[in-house]
């Protein structure tokens, strides 16, 4: 059986030390927010590094800056020429933009012996153009536009989506400086 010792002073503990133990006390009042306050920082971190990260990967951000080189000036970039072509797949829209009458069909059927497959001749809306303009709407079709313009002197070349409803490739407006077909 189990011997039984006296009781001395160890055995009683005053009430206001509030002892847990014979050698520890209790801990200070407040401490579990500094454990909080430290998840809450490492989260914080941690998210922070990964939106980061995701956006280096997507491409948002880039370190790719200016490096330093020797000479003083930059090399220019060289931009690609388009070359103009003549391409019979394509369909090629002709109308009038002045009040020459018969117009729209001197220019269709110069296209037409220029390689062009011309679809459709018309009238437009506007009868006082000055300058004859060949209009594409998909980029891959600038050279043959280009093309188109080559076929009719001072005819300029541009990019619109006006005329995507008309069905054809390229449209062709006529203007007076291309009076006499």
């Amino acid at each position: 059986m189990a011997e039984k010792y006296p009781k001395d002073r160890f055995d009683s503990i005053p009430n206001d030390l509030r002892r847990i133990g014979a050698h520890r006390t209790p801990r200070p009042r407040g401490r579990g927010w500094i454990g909080f306050g430290w998840a809450v920082l490492a989260t914080v971190v941690l998210i922070g590094l990964g939106v980061f990260g995701l956006s280096l990967v997507n491409g948002s951000i880039s370190f790719k800056g200016v490096t330093p080189s020797l000479s003083s000036t930059p090399t220019p970039t060289p931009t690609p020429t388009i070359v103009p072509t003549v391409d019979p797949n394509l369909s090629v829209f002709v109308l009038n933009g002045t009040s020459t009458s018969g117009l729209a069909n001197l220019v269709g059927d110069k296209l037409v012996a220029a390689g062009w497959k011309v679809d459709s001749r018309a009238n437009a809306s506007d009868t006082d153009l000055a300058k004859t303009i060949v209009y594409y709407s998909d980029p891959k079709n600038q050279a043959a536009a280009l093309g188109v313009a080559q076929s009719l002197p001072g005819a300029t070349v541009a990019e619109t989506q006006d005329y995507v409803a008309t069905g054809a490739d390229l449209t062709v407006v006529v203007g007076s400086d291309n009076a006499a077909g």
